[in-house]
């Protein structure tokens, strides 16, 4: 039987480690590819996340055993499951990100035949750690390339990194578009119309004073993702100087490269530090911000700025990489050199001092986003490749739905 399916449209798995993945950094992508000719499958670690790609995408969906850290056993019973699961499905094309499902899967579908095997380069884990640590990321991310036909950068930033520490040959790689691996819904983010009362009541909740001027932290709470940084910035340099400055956070901290426990407890005793916790949706919380701070060391193509930008809320950062393709510096965010508090520090008290530079920085991070970065044209980018990658003769039935 050839790989595909009996309609002759070309089935693509999605393969990442946690359905969390899935469910935010791939949000409508697979009910897009479903409507654009193909027989689309999401692959990931069992759990409601995965389930909850299900019911949305109105896509099939599988468990695999994928655990994020470095297990053999378990990563070895992952590796037969992706096997027999790709021997069975019979996919045309298996499409991998993150780290640990990458490497697994890219091995599992060479393995299986599978005729179009493309890994997603989301980032790079090893650009903040060191040692042993670093070379065993390195040598993984080196075997998923090798393995891959097709290595997708989600940005610019991280294709040249890529090349420059030579974990795969130029010619393999590439960024769709302009880059991000999903794009944003301009929409779900738009700022909020003045005089928004459900916007007041959310500012009530979270205890925000009227009047307050509100940075903003959404992400991981680690040590990569800059908080340490920003807490410092916040807590010890901005506080005194602007006593109307809030800083709200949205997320949890993480036990994975964890934050100091004295850097914890210096944030939850600030009177005005705000901590939100996990929220189901983020996008009401850009509402309520002024300026958004992004300190992160490392990424790929980072969500929380590009949501910002569709939020008209100017960022304020490190250069990583990643980051600098997300903001474009001193026209929609100011970015300081990584690891460069006093940077971080000026970039955000510019802001707070100038509302008329947040306003003009914001507005022209809402254009960008719509014009580079609408989910509907990263989709369309994906759907292109595949069918590029798959050959003329696999698209008779494949028809792009706009």
């Amino acid at each position: 039987m050839p790989h595909g399916t009996l309609a002759d449209r070309p089935r693509l798995v999605l393969v990442v480690t946690h359905g969390m993945t899935a469910r935010l950094l791939m949000a409508g992508q697979p009910a897009f590819l479903e409507q654009a000719g193909f027989d689309v499958r999401v692959m990931a670690a069992p759990g409601p996340d995965l389930e909850a790609v299900a019911a949305r995408e109105g896509v099939a969906v599988e468990a695999v055993p994928l655990a994020r850290s470095i297990r053999p056993l378990k990563d070895l019973r992952a590796l037969l499951h992706l096997w027999r699961a790709f021997r069975r499905l019979r996919p045309a094309i298996v499409n991998a990100g993150t780290p640990k499902a990458g490497l697994l899967a890219m091995l599992a579908a060479r393995l299986a035949e599978v005729p179009v095997r493309v890994y997603t380069l989301r980032g790079l884990r090893l650009e903040t750690v060191g040692g042993f640590r670093r070379r065993l990321l390195g040598a993984s991310e080196r075997l998923a390339s090798r393995l891959a036909q097709r290595v997708v950068c989600v940005s610019p930033s991280l294709r040249r990194r890529c090349l420059e520490l030579r974990l795969a040959p130029a010619g393999k790689t590439l960024v769709l578009g302009t880059g991000s691996s999903n794009g944003v819904d301009a929409e779900r983010f738009a700022p909020a119309a003045a005089g928004d009362e459900e916007l007041a009541a959310l500012r009530r909740r979270l205890g925000l004073p009227e009047g307050a001027t509100v940075i903003g932290f959404v992400g991981r709470f680690t040590r990569d993702k800059g908080i340490e940084d920003l807490a410092e910035a916040f807590c010890e340099r901005l506080a005194p100087r602007f006593p109307g400055a809030w800083l709200l956070l949205v997320g949890e901290f993480e036990e994975g490269d964890p934050v100091a426990g004295p850097v914890v407890e210096r944030l939850a005793a600030h009177r005005r530090v705000v901590h939100a916790g996990f929220v189901a949706d983020s996008a009401p919380y850009y509402r309520v911000m002024d300026v958004l701070a992004f300190p992160s060391y490392r990424e790929g193509f980072p969500n929380a700025p590009l949501e910002a930008a569709a939020s008209a809320v100017p960022v304020a950062g490190y250069a990583a990489v990643g980051t600098v393709d997300a903001v474009a510096g001193g026209e929609t965010g100011l970015l300081a050199a990584v690891g460069d508090v006093a940077g971080l520090e000026a970039a955000l008290a510019r802001y707070l001092d100038d509302p008329a530079l947040r306003r003009r920085h914001g507005a022209a991070a809402r254009q960008r986003a719509l014009r580079l970065f609408a989910r509907e044209r990263v989709w369309r980018a994906w759907a292109e490749e595949y069918r590029r990658l798959l050959g003329p003769g696999r698209q008779r039935h494949e028809r792009a739905d706009g």
